[in-house]
């Protein structure tokens, strides 16, 4: 027996979810799990929390309930929640113009983006064009001023490409401005985090940097550039594309944590569409806040997850479905059963996301990537969780 599979399952459960507890110790038994946590709330209240197996690949120190972990792009989620809180709070206005309160941002034909299109990935800033060093990835003032000043990558409209890491910078700053902010975290704590006790973090301080785990795996052996650009974007033969595809993961070199993921530096750095570490426990929190009509109002989560970018994706060349920065349930990436489900995925199957018709919150994050777009273990929680309603 594996070290993975010999480690039990630790938290609690509610006897009805008995089934996630039993598609958690098999995702360490025959899926190759390294460490994990699941959690779920029903009705606005938490039925489970469960975390089994180990910090670091060598399986020397055992997950805690309180161990965090990158989730990569399940911060997008989040940021679409801070988002949310802000609009109910009467702060932010999804249709009007981003330069209506960044007016550096309406450079270069940018002046009629709303900030609905921008979180929809329409805007046509999905990487920066200047080149720069990882150094700049301290610096939230440089990277947006870049943003703002570039000219978009396609008409703004006229398509939808993931703005894999640009997102958080660009977003970020519209609600930072909103939200009376000196830093997009500062936003993100007041508005969502401390109201709904969630343990999430953009930019970790010394003593929560200590409750890490370590990305393993596939993950973290995507260190050399050649082999991580293989992975992620591998050349198409068109030139243009390729420069887009490629800078929107590798410009600058880090901004998508390949081969930094693990160090104290990364993890302090604010990327909220990439580096966010967290608890399941806490994504799960902050999902079920928006299923609360006291922090989300109904019809304004009705709005959030209106489609609004649907289609071939320009940078995935695949289709994708997005809301108001969330993603949305579709045919070859279903969130559960149930079509009105929406929330995000991270790189290698981590996932947040909120069924308002279940009246479900989930969240499960682990420490070894799977397959980029469909993971067996995600899945398997997934649908342990729907056969236990």
């Amino acid at each position: 027996m594996s070290p993975a599979a010999a480690s039990p399952i630790h938290g609690v459960c509610d006897p009805a979810f008995a089934r996630v507890r039993e598609a958690l110790r098999d995702n360490f038994e025959e899926r190759d799990e390294v460490g994990a946590a699941v959690a779920v709330w029903i009705g606005g209240r938490p039925v489970l929390d469960l975390w089994g197996g180990h910090v670091d690949q060598e399986h020397t120190r055992p997950w805690r309930q309180d161990t965090l972990v990158n989730i990569y792009s399940v911060g997008k989620g989040v940021v679409a929640v801070l988002a949310l809180a802000l609009v109910a709070r009467g702060r932010l206005d999804p249709d009007a113009t981003v330069a209506a309160s960044w007016p550096e941002f309406g450079a270069a034909g940018k002046g009629g983006i709303t900030l609905r299109e921008l979180m929809a990935h329409r805007a046509g800033l999905p990487a920066l064009r200047e080149p720069m060093a990882n150094e700049v990835l301290a610096d939230w003032s440089r990277v947006v001023a870049s943003l703002a000043a570039q000219e978009p990558w396609w008409l703004p409209g006229g398509a939808h490409g993931y703005h894999v890491n640009t997102f958080g910078f660009l977003v970020g700053e519209v609600l930072r401005r909103a939200a009376g902010a000196s830093c997009f975290s500062d936003a993100l704590r007041e508005f969502v985090t401390r109201p709904v006790a969630a343990d999430f973090h953009v930019g970790l301080n010394a003593a929560d940097e200590a409750r890490c785990a370590g990305i393993v795996g596939v993950g973290a052996a995507l260190s050399n550039p050649e082999i991580a650009r293989e992975a992620v974007a591998p050349a198409s033969g068109d030139a243009a594309t390729d420069q887009m595809k490629w800078a929107a993961y590798f410009n600058p070199p880090a901004i998508a944590g390949f081969g930094v993921v693990n160090s104290s530096w990364w993890r302090r750095l604010a990327i909220p569409s990439t580096n966010g570490h967290a608890t399941a426990r806490g994504v799960a929190a902050i999902y079920a806040a928006t299923l609360n009509p006291a922090f989300v109002p109904r019809l304004l989560l009705e709005d959030a997850i209106r489609p609004v970018s649907d289609g071939m994706d320009v940078i995935l060349d695949r289709p994708t479905r997005f809301g108001l920065g969330f993603q949305l349930a579709q045919e070859s990436r279903p969130i559960g059963p149930n079509p009105r489900a929406f929330g995000h995925f991270g790189y290698g199957g981590s996932l947040g996301f909120a069924d308002p018709d279940a009246g479900l919150a989930f969240g499960y994050v682990m420490n070894r990537p799977g397959d980029r777009w469909q993971s067996p273990r995600t899945n398997a929680l997934i649908e342990a969780v729907y056969a236990s309603l």
